[in-house]
């Protein structure tokens, strides 16, 4: 055997021969059980921040599951350094209270033996602070995880909140955590995700949903936890929604349709996912409604879940009758009134209400509310011709408006003679009716040109005198009517009434008419501002107080005081202002006026509750004139913020920066005067910052370490 082949079979053994000389093998400290009246609390222990788990919770949780670590305790010496069988605890402190809890409420007997470790080199302090630093914690998702695995061994959310001390709410949010796509959770495991990223992606169950937006995040510089909520809710409706308040969400849900929650934030009941089955519900549920409604008589019942704004117009509103209370809802009203106005009174200087005082002021509220609106009483043959509208109103419960006849229905008004042979005017047509031929005995009578020559009858005058006659008399009536201005403003007001409330009625001299016109390019949700309620509000009490019978309302003007009759003329002339620019009607010398009739009574749009949103505005022009309008409304600096933005960031942003300027586009300024910005914020001062993610560049923003990311306790309860 050569030299080369010796070494070979010699080496293991030389190098087994230096392991076994190089490498000491330790010893561990003994386990021993040590009564718990011989153990007590060490002044080594470095914890001096009472922080985590309660000791109570700590105490019930031992009595379930018993002690799951042991103390770290040191044998107490004398001063001849002999041991004094005590032994003190610098590592364990917490578990020794909640021992201790234990036995004082007789549940853990004086002398029951502790698990201990028992340590004797070294120093107390160091093992105290070696037992909490070396200490790692458990990973958020471990601890998702986990729940979930309880959760799936037959533990229900309530039992496992109670044993860990923790809300049902928490267990429920740990557990949607958990229900997130794995690919995801892998992303969150490696800190490529947020925990609350994480969280906003809970709000859609579907994996395949969660992991598309979250691809398309990664080509995106905006991965905001509230930007992946909308991207995970774009389609569906907020259970807020009039539609989804009106059917009910339990409703929609036993239909099959499936409500996105968000467990981490207010979310106004989440969001209706399948918004066309909302649709299906809203249309049947109105249709049943209407259904219920058809008892009454009614021609038409038209129904949607929405009416655009003027839908009306054209169309006289039947003035019924309110049914009067009864002697019983007398005294109740009367005795609500006057608890209410006690009330009011004892606590008129009081800064806030008592929870129960302030529950009943809403209890009266509601009642006299219900009340004041009293069912109303028609005329069955007026019944007969008028129709409803039934929809919903902007808190989502059921709206019916009764008592609209349109024009081609209303009943044909009697041949009105004067003597000429007037032709007869129909009810809704301004266009006169040629007079008919009258037949007697089956012959027709003969006209004037065909008539015998004159004899003593007394006959009709003829067309062309009374013409000439008539003639005089407006020119008289002109002039006379010039002479009395208060008599001249009633007769204004008469036919502005005629035109507002009756509709084609031929009951005025004059050729004024109010028209009340619709506009036909709607803007969204116009129908439920503000300004439209106050509108109809005051035209609908304006309506209760006119005659039912356009010839009477003459005697009711003059019956009304000069400020009834100024503030009636007022709400009239108002209904005729038509200020809408439409690309096929050209009215410059309107808009002019218009411009001053706004300066006149100083209308100020954004004080009339105007502000530019996404939705009206921002969303809907290109990003120059986004920019221009934040440039005019807060300066150079604010602008410059917002510039590099994508639009849709950019529209958002800006609804943000201009709410409560005051800033309006041209259409809805005074034409002479424009606007004027004395001081821009952004001029003034620093221009207002933008959010981190909108102010960085996607290859700047920094990485979110782990250590940074928030405990799952703080961020999911």
């Amino acid at each position: 055997m050569g030299l080369r082949s010796r070494e070979r079979l010699s080496a293991p053994v030389v190098e087994t021969t230096n392991m076994a000389t190089a490498v000491q093998k330790i010893t561990l400290s003994a386990s021993r059980d040590i009564p718990f009246n011989k153990l007590v609390l060490s002044q080594s222990n470095v914890r001096r921040v009472k922080a985590g788990v309660s000791i109570e919770d700590l105490a019930e949780d031992i009595a379930r599951r018993t002690l799951l670590q042991s103390l770290n305790v040191r044998a107490m010496l004398d001063a001849e350094g002999r041991e004094t069988g005590m032994f003190e605890i610098p590592a364990g402190g917490r578990r020794f209270r909640a021992l201790e809890l234990l036995v004082k409420q007789k549940r853990l007997a004086k002398t029951a033996p502790v698990p201990c470790v028992v340590r004797e080199s070294g120093f107390a302090e160091e093992d105290s602070l070696a037992e909490n630093i070396q200490r790692v914690a458990l990973h958020p998702l471990d601890q998702f995880r986990a729940f979930q695995t309880l959760r799936e061994k037959g533990l229900g959310e309530e039992e496992i909140a109670a044993r860990f001390f923790v809300a049902p709410t928490v267990v429920k949010q740990r557990l949607r955590l958990a229900a997130v796509s794995e690919k995801l959770l892998d992303v969150y495991a490696d800190d490529g995700m947020t925990l609350e990223q994480l969280m906003a992606f809970t709000v859609n169950a579907d994996h395949a949903r969660q992991e598309q937006v979250w691809e398309g995040l990664s080509r995106s510089h905006n991965q905001e936890p509230y930007y992946i909520r909308r991207q995970l809710t774009d389609g569906a409706v907020r259970a807020s929604d009039r539609r989804a308040r009106f059917v009910g969400v339990e409703a929609y849900e036993v239909a099959g349709g499936i409500v996105m929650r968000d467990l981490f934030q207010h979310d106004d009941g989440g969001w209706v996912q399948d918004s066309a089955l909302l649709d299906r519900l809203v249309i049947e549920k109105l249709q049943t409604e209407a259904e219920v409604l058809q008892v009454e008589g009614w021609k038409w019942i038209s129904v949607a879940p929405d009416f655009p704004y003027g839908h009306t117009a054209g169309m006289r509103r039947l003035v019924g009758e309110t049914v009067d209370l009864t002697e019983d809802e007398r005294a109740s009203y009367d005795a609500l009134k006057a608890e209410n106005e006690a009330l009011e009174e004892q606590y008129a200087d009081a800064d806030d209400l008592p929870d129960e005082i302030d529950q009943r002021f809403g209890e009266i509220e509601t009642v006299l509310a219900a009340f004041d609106n009293r069912p109303v009483l028609y005329d069955a043959a007026e019944i007969a011709v008028a129709g409803a509208f039934v929809s919903i109103d902007s808190e989502g419960a059921l709206r019916i408006e009764r008592g609209f006849i349109r024009p081609e229905d209303e009943v044909p008004v009697a041949p009105v003679n004067n003597g000429d042979r007037d032709a007869s005017r129909i009810a809704g047509s301004d266009s006169v009716v040629h007079e008919a031929v009258i037949t007697v005995g089956g012959e027709p009578t003969v006209s004037e040109t065909d008539a015998p020559e004159e004899d003593d009858a007394i006959r009709p005058l003829s067309d062309r005198l009374v013409t000439e006659l008539t003639a005089h008399r407006t020119l008289a009536l002109r002039d006379a009517l010039a002479n009395e201005p208060n008599i001249a403003f009633q007769a204004v007001l008469h036919a502005l009434c005629l035109s507002a409330f009756y509709r084609h009625t031929s009951n005025s001299c004059l050729e004024i008419t109010a028209k009340d016109s619709s506009f036909s390019a709607q803007a969204p949700g116009l129908a439920e501002t503000a300004l439209a309620r106050a509108i109809d509000a005051r035209h609908g009490q304006w309506a209760k107080r006119l005659p039912k019978n356009p010839a009477d309302l003459w005697d009711a003007l003059t019956g009304l005081n000069c400020e009834n009759q100024t503030a009636l003329f007022a709400h009239c002339a108002a209904l005729t202002v038509n200020v809408v620019k439409e690309p096929w009607n050209r009215r410059p010398d309107a808009f002019t006026h218009g411009d001053q009739l706004a300066r006149a009574v100083d209308l100020d749009m954004a004080a009339a509750g105007w502000i530019p949103t996404v939705d009206n505005y921002l969303g809907r022009v290109p990003k120059v004139r986004i920019i221009e309008a934040v440039r005019e409304a807060k300066g150079e600096k604010s602008a410059r913020l917002i510039e590099h933005l994508k639009k849709a960031d950019m529209a958002r942003e800006a609804e943000r920066l201009l709410d409560g300027a005051g800033w309006l586009p041209e259409p809805l300024r005074l034409a002479q005067t424009g606007m004027e910005v004395d001081a821009p914020i952004g001029e003034a001062g620093e221009a207002e910052a933008l959010p981190d993610f909108l102010g960085e560049d996607e290859d700047d923003a920094p990485t979110e370490t782990k250590e940074e990311q928030p405990h799952v306790a703080a961020a999911a309860e």
